[in-house]
Protein backbone atom coordinates (compact mmCIF):
# COMPACT_ATOMS: atom_id res chain seq x y z
CA UNK A 1 0.00 0.00 0.00
CA UNK A 2 1.45 3.42 -0.75
CA UNK A 3 1.91 6.11 1.99
CA UNK A 4 -0.38 8.37 1.39
CA UNK A 5 0.28 12.13 0.82
CA UNK A 6 0.14 15.14 3.63
CA UNK A 7 -0.86 18.40 2.17
CA UNK A 8 1.46 21.33 4.38
CA UNK A 9 -0.39 24.81 3.56
CA UNK A 10 2.42 27.13 4.63
CA UNK A 11 3.68 30.22 2.94
CA UNK A 12 6.84 30.42 4.73
CA UNK A 13 9.66 29.20 2.49
CA UNK A 14 11.73 28.83 5.94
CA UNK A 15 9.35 26.89 7.27
CA UNK A 16 8.13 24.75 4.67
CA UNK A 17 12.16 23.87 4.76
CA UNK A 18 12.20 23.02 8.25
CA UNK A 19 8.91 21.14 8.09
CA UNK A 20 10.65 19.09 5.35
CA UNK A 21 14.08 18.72 7.02
CA UNK A 22 11.97 17.61 10.13
CA UNK A 23 9.80 15.01 8.18
CA UNK A 24 12.44 13.77 6.54
CA UNK A 25 14.91 13.45 9.96
CA UNK A 26 11.65 11.58 11.55
CA UNK A 27 11.94 8.93 8.99
CA UNK A 28 8.19 10.13 7.33
CA UNK A 29 8.45 9.75 4.01
CA UNK A 30 5.17 10.13 3.06
CA UNK A 31 4.49 12.48 -0.20
CA UNK A 32 4.01 16.12 0.54
CA UNK A 33 1.91 18.48 -1.58
CA UNK A 34 3.03 22.12 -0.94
CA UNK A 35 0.42 25.16 -0.78
CA UNK A 36 1.49 28.57 -0.20
CA UNK A 37 -1.34 30.40 0.16
CA UNK A 38 -5.32 29.43 1.41
CA UNK A 39 -6.95 29.85 -2.37
CA UNK A 40 -4.28 27.70 -3.95
CA UNK A 41 -5.24 25.22 -1.10
CA UNK A 42 -8.55 25.74 -1.45
CA UNK A 43 -8.33 25.00 -5.37
CA UNK A 44 -6.08 22.19 -4.48
CA UNK A 45 -8.44 20.38 -2.07
CA UNK A 46 -11.75 21.31 -3.78
CA UNK A 47 -10.31 20.25 -7.26
CA UNK A 48 -10.96 24.08 -8.68
CA UNK A 49 -9.02 26.39 -10.79
CA UNK A 50 -5.68 24.55 -12.26
CA UNK A 51 -6.59 21.57 -10.31
CA UNK A 52 -9.81 20.94 -11.97
CA UNK A 53 -8.25 17.46 -13.63
CA UNK A 54 -7.48 16.13 -10.27
CA UNK A 55 -10.79 15.53 -9.42
CA UNK A 56 -10.06 11.71 -8.46
CA UNK A 57 -7.00 12.81 -6.37
CA UNK A 58 -6.63 10.49 -3.18
CA UNK A 59 -7.63 12.20 0.12
CA UNK A 60 -4.66 13.37 2.35
CA UNK A 61 -3.50 11.37 5.25
CA UNK A 62 -3.18 14.75 7.08
CA UNK A 63 -3.66 18.03 6.74
CA UNK A 64 -0.76 20.74 8.23
CA UNK A 65 -2.29 24.40 7.64
CA UNK A 66 -0.94 27.56 9.05
CA UNK A 67 -3.35 30.30 10.16
CA UNK A 68 -1.37 33.36 8.77
CA UNK A 69 -1.82 32.26 4.76
CA UNK A 70 -1.97 35.54 1.91
CA UNK A 71 -4.77 35.80 -0.26
CA UNK A 72 -7.22 33.51 2.17
CA UNK A 73 -6.34 32.95 5.82
CA UNK A 74 -5.60 28.99 7.52
CA UNK A 75 -9.03 29.92 9.58
CA UNK A 76 -11.45 30.34 6.03
CA UNK A 77 -9.49 27.29 4.60
CA UNK A 78 -10.20 25.40 7.83
CA UNK A 79 -13.86 26.43 7.93
CA UNK A 80 -14.37 25.49 3.85
CA UNK A 81 -12.95 21.81 4.75
CA UNK A 82 -15.50 21.74 7.59
CA UNK A 83 -18.32 22.90 5.78
CA UNK A 84 -18.07 20.41 2.70
CA UNK A 85 -19.44 17.05 3.08
CA UNK A 86 -16.64 15.49 1.07
CA UNK A 87 -14.06 16.76 3.43
CA UNK A 88 -15.65 17.33 6.94
CA UNK A 89 -13.61 14.16 7.69
CA UNK A 90 -10.11 15.39 7.02
CA UNK A 91 -7.50 15.58 9.69
CA UNK A 92 -6.73 18.89 10.08
CA UNK A 93 -3.78 19.97 12.59
CA UNK A 94 -3.19 23.63 12.86
CA UNK A 95 0.49 24.02 12.75
CA UNK A 96 1.39 27.70 13.55
CA UNK A 97 3.49 30.25 14.99
CA UNK A 98 0.61 32.24 16.14
CA UNK A 99 -0.16 32.74 20.02
CA UNK A 100 -3.34 34.30 19.84
CA UNK A 101 -5.84 33.03 22.46
CA UNK A 102 -8.63 33.65 19.92
CA UNK A 103 -6.97 31.72 16.99
CA UNK A 104 -7.02 28.60 19.12
CA UNK A 105 -10.36 28.45 20.12
CA UNK A 106 -11.56 29.62 17.13
CA UNK A 107 -9.93 26.75 15.50
CA UNK A 108 -11.23 24.21 17.62
CA UNK A 109 -14.89 25.80 17.58
CA UNK A 110 -14.44 25.18 13.75
CA UNK A 111 -13.61 21.16 14.50
CA UNK A 112 -9.07 21.55 13.71
CA UNK A 113 -8.33 17.93 15.02
CA UNK A 114 -5.20 19.46 16.67
CA UNK A 115 -3.82 22.91 17.56
CA UNK A 116 -0.03 22.85 17.43
CA UNK A 117 2.52 26.14 18.34
CA UNK A 118 5.53 25.26 16.59
CA UNK A 119 8.50 25.38 18.19
CA UNK A 120 11.78 27.42 17.63
CA UNK A 121 14.16 24.75 17.91
CA UNK A 122 14.99 22.84 14.98
CA UNK A 123 15.53 19.47 17.59
CA UNK A 124 12.13 20.51 19.04
CA UNK A 125 10.44 20.71 16.05
CA UNK A 126 11.75 17.70 14.79
CA UNK A 127 10.12 15.77 17.79
CA UNK A 128 6.79 17.95 17.23
CA UNK A 129 7.01 16.22 13.54
CA UNK A 130 7.83 12.56 14.57
CA UNK A 131 5.04 12.68 17.28
CA UNK A 132 2.55 13.82 14.47
CA UNK A 133 3.80 11.10 12.64
CA UNK A 134 2.84 8.31 15.30
CA UNK A 135 -0.13 9.41 16.33
CA UNK A 136 -1.92 11.06 13.37
CA UNK A 137 -0.13 8.83 11.06
CA UNK A 138 0.58 5.15 11.96
CA UNK A 139 -1.69 5.62 15.11
CA UNK A 140 -4.97 7.19 14.70
CA UNK A 141 -7.51 5.17 12.56
CA UNK A 142 -10.10 7.86 10.72
CA UNK A 143 -12.10 7.35 7.65
CA UNK A 144 -8.76 8.12 5.38
CA UNK A 145 -6.91 4.81 6.96
CA UNK A 146 -10.11 2.39 5.55
CA UNK A 147 -9.26 2.30 2.07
Amino acid sequence: MLAKKIILIEDNKSDIDLTLRAFKKANIHNPIVILEDGKDALDYIFCQEKYADNDSIEEPELILLDLKLPIIDGIQVLKEIRNNEKTRHYIVIILTSSKEESDLITSYNLGVNSYIRKPVDFTEFVDVIKQIGIYWILLNESPNSIN
